[in-house]
């Protein structure tokens, strides 16, 4: 288990998409990935897009220097202190969040009353940490997934790329334009339109956050 965590930065804010787009979440960005995503397909990006999250910097916090953070970032969104018998939610997320959490930090989380979800690109496998609710956007080939079960499954999709065959058993699946900065272009909505159209067990998911411009 870790001594320390390494944090990115916390911030208090909708979640900006999958099926929880809309509610109000604490967003823990821990520091490091493993990927690298680009428009050109290589060893660490699926290719179809450029990664715009900086998650390279951060500071090493105890694990009660998070929960404090977690807390004052909390009072700080709302005002005050929050509703008594609330469980609000902590997305884990990142670069890529499981290299660095571990049974000691999800279980603090628990202890402290939050619900624990988790946004991972399906490298490392989770199954032995206690999560709530689990993303997997996978950035490495079907075969090298290694979280192959999940709440939701989310692809994101540049112009021409097919729906994929996933090995990720989910209860939703969904596909996520490619953004072009805050935007996506008319020709990349429509082509993730037919896809959904086409397969209707997949579900249309945009980075609304974007559009609303908070993180």
């Amino acid at each position: 288990m870790a001594d320390t965590y390494r944090v990115n930065e916390c911030f208090y804010s909708p979640q900006g998409e999958g099926m929880r787009a809309g509610e109000m979440s604490l967003f823990l960005r821990l520091t490091g990935c493993n990927m690298r995503c680009r428009v050109e397909p290589g060893d660490k990006s699926p290719g179809g897009f450029d990664c715009d999250t900086e998650f390279e910097s951060g500071r090493a916090l105890e694990l009660e220097q998070v929960l404090q953070l977690l807390h004052d970032e909390l009072r700080h969104g709302i005002g005050g202190e929050p509703p008594a018998g609330w469980r609000p939610w902590v997305v884990l997320t990142g670069g890529e969040p499981g290299l660095q959490v571990d049974a000691r930090l999800c279980a603090a989380l628990h202890d402290a009353g939050m619900r624990v979800a988790i946004e991972t690109n399906g490298s490392i496998n989770l199954d032995h940490l206690e999560l709530d609710w689990v993303t997997v956007s996978p950035k490495v080939a079907e075969h090298a997934i290694k979280q192959r079960r999940a709440n939701e499954v989310k692809y994101v999709r540049g112009y021409g790329q097919a729906i994929p065959r996933t090995v990720v058993v989910a209860d939703h699946q969904l596909i996520s334009p490619a953004h072009d900065g805050l935007a996506v272009d008319r020709r990349t909505m429509e082509w993730c339109l037919q896809l959904v159209r086409r397969h209707p067990d997949w579900r249309l998911s945009v980075q609304q956050h974007k559009s609303w411009r908070v993180r």
